[in-house]
């Protein structure tokens, strides 16, 4: 259901790993043109070329620097321009103009790109540390990084860093092609969206107990998937496919984006101040609903999974039928319990921590514990998220006006099970 990429072996060196992920986001690029890297319309929404340059300055950055005496930097100016959020290291480019930066070419992003690659391929052919190794023991995923501060930890974490771009990249893009008139294809045979869920309607019933919640295992884990703990969950019900775009045509057509009392005040506020009467990318010509897809405008898929709508547009709808969003605990206890994968599922959680947790120290502690605030968790993952970067722990996570990532919805109610 999800992206193709190169599938790690059990026992795969950390270099191959390093080279297929990285050769991964070049493949992404083939289609493009070089007018396509630049354009940023929204805050939100990054250009290309900037993909390609901040996932290439966090290995610069976070390991080159550290691990490699004398390292000469590719360009100094490059630490500044292509910093994300990270403000333990310095001063950075302003989120909103990171499209103003025409210089670098993109043909000298790709240079600096070629340079880190062949520094860090040079670093990891280095001898292991006494009572290290460079092998990724792979159980579903590379070794854990949940803080860690040695070279393969934080090499895993580069890559894992990569692939979060990797679907970013595909997502801003979109986002950027779907405001041009022309409705340009990235991939004329690509349009994931359209990829059918279940069309088994029945829910899966959980008895209320006790549940454990967050990341166990020796594989690749991010910091805010621990520590594993206990919950207490009440008896739930929760659907085993998505919600499809034919039944947010009914939620349409029954007036849900005009009926106050389905929304939360922040969404009514939201939905009036844009004008919003649909998923993002639907659109209406002659009578017919249309949406966007990487593989441009085509007729709506009524059976598809409906995407794109905002955390405000998911409750609403949650409302509109009578039930709710689940919580991310309830989402993760059932899990095994249906597929999932073709959409971030939008929870009822506000995303914080877990008991436990703990910032790492340095840069890498800005990673996510800082964004613990007026954020939604979502779980799952999508049609466009890299092979092997998905798990049943993975805790995504957006403002709740959000709507360029392939989100989507999954209804629970509470109720004792039958």
């Amino acid at each position: 259901m999800q992206a193709s990429h190169p599938q790690r072996s059990h026992e795969r060196d950390i270099k191959e790993y390093f080279s297929s992920v990285r050769a991964y986001t070049e493949t992404l690029c083939e289609p493009l043109e070089v007018e396509d890297y630049i354009p940023q319309p929204i805050v939100d929404v990054s250009p290309t070329k900037w993909h390609i340059a901040h996932t290439t300055w966090f290995f610069e950055e976070m390991i080159l620097k550290q691990f490699v005496p004398n390292y000469k930097v590719f360009d100094p100016d490059f630490t500044f321009l292509f910093n994300s959020y990270y403000n333990s290291i310095g001063q950075r480019t302003p989120r909103d103009q990171r499209g103003a930066i025409s210089r670098p070419t993109v043909k000298r992003v790709f240079e600096y790109r070629k340079y880190v690659d062949e520094k860090v391929l040079e670093l990891l052919s280095e001898p292991p540390p006494s009572g290290g190794g460079q092998h990724v023991e792979d159980t579903n995923s590379p070794p854990a990084y949940a803080g860690g501060s040695d070279l393969a930890d934080l090499v895993t974490l580069g890559l894992n860093h990569e692939q979060q771009h990797q679907e970013l990249l595909l997502t801003d893009l979109k986002y950027t092609f779907s405001l041009n008139p022309l409705f340009p294809a990235y991939r004329e045979d690509f349009a994931p969206i359209e990829i059918l869920d279940s069309k088994d309607e029945s829910f899966v019933d959980i008895e209320a107990g006790i549940y454990e919640i967050g990341y166990a295992g020796n594989g690749f884990c991010f910091d805010n998937e621990l520590s594993r703990h206990r919950v207490f969950l009440e008896n739930y019900s929760i659907e085993k496919r998505l919600i499809t775009n034919h039944e947010f045509v009914e939620f349409i057509e029954d007036g849900g984006y005009r009926n106050a009392n389905l929304w939360h005040s922040d969404g009514w506020d939201w939905v009036n101040t844009n004008k919003i009467d649909k998923p993002l990318y639907w659109i209406e010509r002659d009578g017919e609903l249309f949406n966007y897809t990487f593989a441009g405008l085509r007729k709506l898929s009524l059976e598809a999974p409906v995407a794109h709508v905002s955390f405000y547009e998911a409750a609403a709808f949650a409302e509109w039928k009578g039930m709710r969003l689940p919580t991310e605990f309830e989402w993760e206890a059932a899990s095994d319990k249906f597929d999932w994968g073709l959409r971030w599922e939008w929870t009822n959680s506000a995303y914080l921590s877990y008991p436990g947790f703990k910032k790492s120290a340095g840069a890498v502690g800005e990673y996510n514990g800082k964004f613990m605030i007026n954020q939604m968790v979502l779980r799952g993952a999508s049609v466009v998220t890299p092979e092997g970067h998905s798990r049943n722990t993975y805790r995504n996570f957006f403002s709740p006006h959000l709507r360029w990532q392939f989100t989507g919805i999954r209804l629970a109610r509470s109720e004792p099970p039958a």
